[in-house]
């Protein structure tokens, strides 16, 4: 059975225009989803506050909570029980100590920073034209494998003063030996009387009388310690030649008693290794050192008298090491101390920048005529900015928190000239002090001095990632 459809029948064409709009219903746009649950996209957002939650816990209580009760510790007496309002933060800058110990920082952050990022950069710019690059940075690197507070035992040995244990001073003397001697007798001094043939004149010691060629003359000195003469040798008289001027220099005293005076006597011991000069009209004609045995000779002067002097320097101290530990370079040598740990740190990261500069602009300077200078100073540099500014920040906030170098390397007796902000924080709070109203103080003045190089780093590392 076939439907019928009423009206006339026939083919599509004008005629469909003639009978009106098409009966196909329109098209509508669905209305927009309500607000609420059926609306939201994406999946929901409690898995990741459930995972966030013991995150944000453990800050909470490690970071937000230390730092609000500090602020508000900061606010009372040592005890806690006395409301002093901003007293603790006057006392920062009034206490002579703690205002040595702000100079400190601030020679820290001046110093340190800058001096890490240069060396940095100057491996990172020399590991990139050496074979053995990985085995330069491994062992570059490595200073950051060791805790800061083995770091400063290391340096606290390194430091010491005396160079049979500080590596530091070793170094020194054995370059002060290449180029010259060090035997020095401070303590000799000839006898004071007038039957002694050299006096005292100006640090010196200088021969009574006036001597001249094919002369023996005898330089007796006193008031050497026996220390210094644990393995000096018999001192023996020396009998000129032709032309020749000689003499001794020796230690004019018996052990025990006995002995003639003025005379070299068979136990007594020789002075090695001391400056004779032979001085004519105030003008030194000639110069020659002592033997083991304590004798020298002049070969070659011109007849007539001269004067025989043995110079200051032959009574000035022997080096005694360089006071790495003293009050006055005892912040600098900490300082090296700290870049000899973050300078592979700082080398890594520059190297990492150094890779991704592209190798185009390189060339082409150096195919244009630059130098190898102009291309570090010109381009390389430039190009490396951020890199040097995050490095350069990074590097100032550790300084300002840096502690535990300064608590190991400084004696007892230098700390106060030693001392930084972190350090006294901890002093004053645990160390002995027990103020810990101060103490909660310097901590919020450390940590406003070190937010905005913060801020700095995380609005780099945000503008780098976008």
């Amino acid at each position: 059975m076939t439907d019928r459809l009423d009206g006339p029948q026939g083919p599509p064409g004008d005629g469909d225009a003639a009978r009106g709009p098409s009966l196909r219903p329109r098209e509508t746009p669905e209305p927009p989803p309500a607000p609420g649950r059926a609306g939201r996209l994406g999946p929901s957002p409690r898995p990741a506050i459930l995972f966030l939650l013991p995150g944000a816990v453990v800050l909470g209580a490690m970071v937000i909570y230390p730092i609000v009760y500090s602020v508000f510790r900061s606010l009372f007496d040592a005890g806690g029980g006395t409301f002093v309002g901003a007293e603790n933060y006057a006392s920062i800058f009034s206490d002579s100590s703690t205002l040595t110990t702000i100079r400190n920082n601030l020679i820290w952050v001046v110093v340190a920073p800058a001096l890490v990022t240069v060396i940095g950069l100057i491996f990172a710019v020399l590991t990139e034209r050496i074979r053995w690059a990985t085995a330069f940075k491994l062992i570059v690197f490595m200073p950051m494998a060791v805790s800061l507070m083995a770091s400063g035992v290391i340096f606290r040995l390194v430091y010491e003063q005396a160079p049979d244990r500080g590596v530091a001073n070793a170094v020194i003397t054995s370059v002060r030996d290449v180029f010259g001697s060090d035997q020095g007798y401070p303590d000799a001094r000839p006898r004071e009387n007038e039957e002694a043939p050299v006096t005292a004149r100006d640090g010196a010691v200088v021969t009574r009388r006036p001597v001249g060629p094919g002369q023996a003359v005898l330089i007796p000195l006193v008031g050497v310690k026996p220390d210094s003469l644990a393995s000096a040798a018999t001192a023996k008289t020396v009998q000129p030649g032709p032309g020749e001027l000689a003499g001794t220099v020796w230690v004019d005293f018996t052990q025990g008693g006995g002995g003639t005076l003025n005379q070299v006597d068979g136990t007594e011991k020789a002075l090695a290794g001391v400056t004779v000069e032979a001085v004519r009209n105030g003008a030194v004609q000639a110069t020659t050192v002592t033997g083991t045995d304590g004798t020298f000779r002049f070969t070659g002067l011109a007849p007539g008298d001269h004067l025989l002097r043995l110079p200051r320097s032959n009574f000035e101290a022997a080096f005694n090491g360089v006071p790495w530990l003293g009050p006055t370079l005892i912040t600098p040598a900490i300082i090296g101390a700290f870049i000899w740990v973050w300078a592979g740190f700082a080398m890594v990261l520059i190297a990492a920048g150094l890779s991704a500069i592209p190798r185009d602009a390189l060339e082409a300077a150096r195919i244009d005529g630059a130098t190898e200078w102009q291309v570090f100073r010109k381009i390389t540099v430039p190009l490396l900015s951020p890199v040097l500014l995050v490095v350069f920040v990074t590097m100032i906030i550790n300084t300002l928190k840096v502690f535990d170098l300064v608590f190991v390397i400084a004696p007892g007796s230098v700390q106060p000239q030693a001392n930084v902000i972190a350090l006294e924080m901890w002093r004053v709070s645990f160390g002995g002090g027990g103020d810990q109203g101060l103490g909660s103080a310097l901590a919020v003045f450390l940590l406003v001095l070190v937010l905005p190089f913060m801020i700095i780093n995380i609005r780099r590392f945000r503008r780098d990632n976008q």
